[in-house]
């Protein structure tokens, strides 16, 4: 890796792009297609100090949305702790409710219950769960969030801002799930969506994923209506981000120029923690795999930093700032975002 790149490398008096550089941290075995509730090894967690040079020589503070499993690892836990102290990483918080207790006996082969259809109970427990597991590794409350699978739809939001959530972003444009969430036609910008009642409202602040051509979602979206399969299919051919393991190098490079080209304030991309890990994806086989992924990330944000005048925040930094960004409250429209 190269020696460091400055803000003085990005072309003075363009327009800011705060960029979110997020991962999910969690255990493995979930790209097997299994759901284990218990015994799921963290291994990968050990690896996230090979992302120090995001920070340190780039300038990418990171956002890891930690599950359960994460902060009940004694192995874990000091490692997100040095990330913390040492690389300026934010904690958030990331739920996946079929490992997180009180656990119910379910099948680890199968997917689990979506949330929208746990009992309110049931999911409430397990999120305040989380959320005091983080508190104890913090010593304070986590305020940033992801659903694990995407799983957030709109019944379930006011739970988050009840338990102090002040930023989300479990919303992915363009993607549209059985039996699951529809974040289709998702704004790709963040937005202001209603917390709990009388609180603080929520920031929805999506990943980053763009038509090729902005008519074309909505032109989709008629042609196939609202049925998931179809709708979904859109991810594989007609979208565009700025996601590691999604997309090419050169896709990431275009979906950030239309990003910013389209008026885009916020470039949000993530990965998973066990896709560091070789082995624990299918996109990952090897160690060669894994420090290509490694590279293909420094020398895109790298990229980025050397052609926009971008400045990396952590979710919980954007969140402190969206008052002064004036982004507009959830636009009327169909779909769970």
């Amino acid at each position: 890796m190269s020696a460091n790149v400055t803000e003085t490398d990005a072309r003075p008096g363009a327009p800011v792009l705060r960029v979110v550089v997020s991962l999910d941290v969690e255990e493995e075995g979930l790209f097997s297609g299994r759901y284990a509730a218990s015994g799921c090894g963290v291994r990968n967690v050990s690896l996230l100090p090979r992302l120090a040079p995001l920070t340190r020589e780039l300038g990418f503070p990171l956002t890891l949305f930690c599950a359960h499993t994460v902060f009940a690892s004694p192995d874990a836990r000091p490692v997100l702790a040095w990330m913390r102290d040492h690389c300026n990483a934010e904690i958030g918080a990331h739920l996946h409710h079929w490992s997180t207790p009180p656990l119910t006996a379910v099948a680890s082969n199968s997917p689990p219950e979506r949330t929208d259809r746990l009992s309110r109970e049931l999911l409430r427990q397990r999120l305040r769960t989380l959320l005091d597991a983080g508190r104890d590794f913090q010593s304070a409350p986590l305020t940033s969030f992801r659903m694990g699978r995407w799983d957030l739809k709109a019944v379930v939001r006011p739970m988050l801002a009840e338990e102090g959530i002040t930023l989300d972003s479990s919303v992915c444009p363009l993607r549209a799930f059985r039996d699951g969430p529809d974040h289709f036609l998702a704004p790709v910008d963040p937005y202001w969506v209603e917390g709990a009642p009388g609180g603080e409202r929520l920031l929805e602040a999506p990943i980053t994923q763009i038509p090729l051509w902005p008519p074309l979602a909505r032109l989709w979206r008629a042609l196939v209506g609202g049925r998931p399969g179809p709708l979904d299919s859109f991810h594989f051919w007609g979208a565009l981000s700025a996601n590691p393991v999604w997309h090419s190098p050169r896709v990431m490079r275009l979906a950030s120029r239309l990003h910013a080209q389209r008026g885009g304030r916020v470039l949000s991309l993530f990965w998973h923690s066990s896709e560091m890990l070789p082995g624990a994806s299918p996109n990952v086989p090897n160690q060669a795999a894994a420090d290509a992924l490694l590279k293909k990330i420094y020398d895109y944000l790298r990229w980025l930093r050397q052609n926009f005048n971008v400045r990396g925040v952590t979710a919980a930094r954007l969140r402190e700032e969206a008052p002064g960004l004036k982004f507009p409250q959830r636009p009327a429209g169909r779909g769970d975002w």
